[in-house]
């Protein structure tokens, strides 16, 4: 290899300026180079738009066998990826083993979901059949993020890929190492040149990319960064958008009675990846009685046992660094400013560098808040009178991503599915918890009724209804109203 872009088949070195990504837990240089220009991202865009036929014409099965291979390179290049997500996002190692884990399974799900949700269908007709295929739409963008620089992006490209369609890639500029090996996996897979093409850089990047002529943008990120692209396409109703955004996510807790062990889900809801999930709980509502105080109290102090180190470290942490110094220094500025009462703050550990914080608490009853997503290991806490009460409160927020509720009733579960506005509601278990054979995405501000996961087949390819005869036949007397 030689160079960072990866265009057309071929790598090279951009000539834009020159990004560097930190390993967050120690501040050593994970990654220098230079960025690419508004002309590499054209390029980009042309190799795309070049390959596309072919790589769309190509049987389905040929597809498929390269993806499978990917699959296993993935599977054989395990440990040296999850090392490089690791240095690059500061997450423990069993979190990128994971993560490498989600990135190869997502292969056989794809091709699953391809054949259940997209495939092709015949139903016998009278002038002979109804035809039910599906098409790849051209040129996808994907626009990755940081906290799952490799399965969150693997989620759009596999599919994409599947489905026939070419992409130009660029992952965040905070985890370019990501993306490269991923691009460095599918070549060696065997994809052909400009049917996946990757570009480095930040917003100027990213806007040039979007300014082109493609087809389609699959875009993870914040709720900023997606109503900001709603309103760039909207005079462009063919582009396709698929937008994986963030959450205000609720946790209710009513009707159990243990509360070391709802303490258990909230802590995993709440702080697990150091907060930087979407589907993260930000929001714990629970009843104001004792039973709610003692859930307070329990998860306080299981927070305070949680392990917080770097990935490398001698013991196994639970919790690694935010991404950045700076993005501890902006979580902790908004948490500061954030009536209520502290219950645990969201502080600096000693020791360790910058980007590391403690698990913060704050009880915020009776206080108004921003309905904001600090993705930070940072929860409120709200309590309330009554389950309706719990419900509406909820409710309360313009996002809809993940919710989730703890309680030894079935009837309260019933009443919280039902009423409930999110794309991913759990019961007795974590707001995190989701898997790749399901839909995930959100509602209001957290999507745009496009989710990924198993449902990606669906904004990959579009649906072609046909009716077909095999030869012409005279329809004359199908014609009504004719003259002599």
């Amino acid at each position: 290899m030689s160079g960072e872009l990866f265009i057309d088949g071929k790598w090279r070195s951009g000539a834009g300026s020159e990004l560097i990504s930190i390993d967050p837990a120690t501040g050593e240089v994970v990654w220098r180079a230079a960025t690419a220009t508004g002309a590499d991202v054209v390029q980009a865009v042309e190799a795309a738009r070049r390959a596309f036929p072919g790589w769309a014409d190509r049987p389905h099965e040929e597809r498929v066998a390269i993806l499978r291979r990917y699959k296993e390179i993935l599977v054989e290049r395990t440990a040296t990826f999850a090392e490089a997500l690791s240095r690059e996002t500061g997450k423990a190692l069993w979190e990128t083993k994971a993560e490498l884990g989600s990135m190869a399974g997502k292969v056989d799900l794809s091709i699953k979901a391809y054949q259940e949700r997209t495939g092709v269908t015949e139903n016998a007709m009278p002038f002979g059949r109804a035809v039910l295929r599906h098409r790849a739409h051209g040129v996808m963008a994907v626009l990755g993020p940081f906290n799952f620089p490799g399965h969150l992006p693997n989620g759009h490209i596999v599919p994409a890929l599947l489905a026939g369609d070419t992409v130009v890639f660029k992952p965040s500029e905070e985890t370019p190492l990501a993306g490269q090996l991923m691009v460095e996996a599918l070549e060696a897979a065997g994809v052909p040149a400009g049917v996946i093409n990757l570009v480095q850089g930040g917003r100027e990047t990213g806007q040039a990319l979007i300014n082109q002529e493609i087809d389609g943008l699959l875009f993870t990120g914040s709720a900023a960064a997606g109503a900001f692209f709603r309103r760039h396409f909207a005079d462009r109703p063919d582009v396709i958008l698929a937008l994986e955004l963030g959450g205000n996510n609720p946790l209710v807790v009513w009707g159990a009675d243990d509360p070391e062990a709802v303490a258990a889900l909230v802590v995993q809801s709440a702080y697990i990846t150091t907060g930087q999930r979407c589907s993260c709980a930000r929001r714990l509502i629970l009843p104001d009685d004792a039973f709610g105080r003692a859930v307070i109290e329990a998860t306080a102090a299981l927070a305070d046992r949680l392990s917080i180190g770097p990935w490398n470290g001698e013991n196994e942490a639970f919790m690694g660094p935010l991404i950045s110094a700076r993005a501890a220094d902006v979580a902790r500025a908004v948490a500061d400013s954030m009536g209520g009462e502290r219950i645990r703050p969201l502080g600096a550990v000693e020791g360790l560098s910058g980007a590391f914080v403690t698990p913060g608490l704050v009880d915020v009853t009776g206080v108004d808040t921003p309905d904001e997503e600090l993705f930070a290991p940072w929860l409120q806490v709200r309590r309330v009178a009554r389950f309706d009460d719990a419900l509406a409160a909820a409710n309360a927020t313009r996002y809809g991503l993940s919710a989730g509720l703890i309680s030894n009733e079935s009837s309260r579960w019933e009443a919280f599915l039902n009423r409930i506005r999110a794309g991913v509601v759990n019961w007795n278990r974590p707001t995190t918890g989701a898997a790749g054979s399901m839909p995930f995405g959100g509602l209001g501000a957290s999507g745009n009724h496009r989710p990924s996961a198993y449902y990606a087949a669906d904004y990959c390819a579009y649906p072609v209804a046909s009716f077909e005869a095999e030869a012409v036949a005279d329809t004359l007397k199908d014609i009504k109203g004719l003259r002599p």
